[in-house]
């Protein structure tokens, strides 16, 4: 099957699916919240919790881990084989504080070069149980999946666990992470609630509203900068992108056959912000031949009030067009809606 009759395909799938949402959506009544798991880390306080892990450019990955112990060294031993080891890294670690919360030591050390589509074992600080990942592939096809305000409740449990059935090869969190808002605490469970996951395929995440945290007003003198947690805890590769934020970043995947950006809608995004003209750069510099399928992810379709209407928004009208996957138009129609599933 052709790619413009897949295009075409899954385009009339999501009209389809569309018009049937809109259908039933008056007699759609949503479920309550569901009941927060409350992860506890039972190991010594040298051992690793939180593990996670995500793509640096094509052949490096950044293992990010938490320790209660503050002498814990930021190493990472890995190799191909099961406890047999051949290369180790080391790199940089962080904490913060928030009022009265002070963090863990939280690692993060930048691994590779890897080879593509492999499965490395690896060993976080020295100490503690023996982690294994994948890497992506380095071609077409590639598996992507998308999960966004994940929580950590029974709802996050089964949709991870249905996520994990598609052996996918990378997991897109578009914001809304940890519903932490403010407790900090829940921050260092969601990170040991989602281990089991998030050490096996790089997670690629962005914010959103929850991940604001910002202080209360007026100011409070050493109060925490909004994203604290989330900048110590979730970096982002935006600097290979060459975004000046870690609020906002791209990727390449498949080896460039597929370029993913994830944006930050609780940055300024408005014409002439940086994070406006960065995304001009981005796209302008995708070569369309060479990377047929981009993407655009994000919490939410960017939104600005009109002179007249305040309280109604409008679509901002900046290089991306809302909160989906779209693969990049190469003529001057509109992009069209495509599964996560590149192939």
């Amino acid at each position: 099957m052709g790619t413009a009759r897949c295009v075409l395909l899954a385009a009339r799938a999501l009209v389809v699916t569309a018009l049937l949402a809109a259908a039933v959506a008056e007699e759609y009544v949503r479920p309550p919240p569901g009941r927060i798991i409350l992860t506890e880390h039972a190991e010594p306080a040298a051992h690793p919790q939180q593990v996670h892990v995500s793509a640096v450019g094509a052949k490096h990955m950044r293992v990010s881990w938490v320790t209660d112990d503050k002498r814990t060294q930021s190493v990472v031993e890995y190799g191909r084989a099961s406890r047999n080891y051949t290369a180790s890294a080391t790199d940089d670690h962080t904490s913060y504080r928030y009022f009265l919360y002070s963090s863990g030591k939280i690692h993060h050390v930048k691994i590779g070069p890897l080879e593509p589509g492999a499965v490395y074992y690896y060993r976080c600080g020295m100490a503690g149980k023996e982690f294994s990942l994948r890497t992506p592939p380095a071609a077409l096809p590639i598996e992507l999946a998308l999960v966004g305000d994940l929580g950590q409740t029974e709802w996050t449990a089964s949709t991870l666990a249905h996520a994990g059935k598609t052996d996918y090869d990378m997991l897109l969190v578009p914001g809304d992470l940890a519903y932490a808002d403010t407790q900090q605490p829940l921050w260092d469970s969601f990170g040991r609630f989602v281990q089991r996951h998030a050490s096996r395929r790089p997670w690629m995440v962005t914010q959103g509203n929850h991940e604001v945290e910002a202080a209360p007003l007026p100011p409070v003198q050493g109060a925490p900068p909004p994203f604290a947690a989330y900048g110590a805890r979730w970096p982002a590769p935006h600097e290979e992108s060459g975004s000046p934020s870690n609020l906002y970043y791209s990727f390449d995947a498949a080896g460039g056959a597929v370029h993913v950006v994830m944006l930050g809608m609780y940055a300024p995004f408005d014409a002439g912000s940086d994070q406006y003209r960065w995304l001009a750069r981005d796209l302008a510099g995708v070569n369309r031949r060479a990377t047929p399928g981009s993407w655009r992810c994000c919490t939410r379709p960017g939104t600005t009030p009109t002179p007249r209407t305040r309280g109604r928004a409008r679509p901002c009208g900046g290089p991306w067009s809302g909160c989906s996957l779209r693969p990049a138009s190469t003529s001057s129609s509109p992009a069209t809606s495509m599964p996560t599933s590149a192939s």
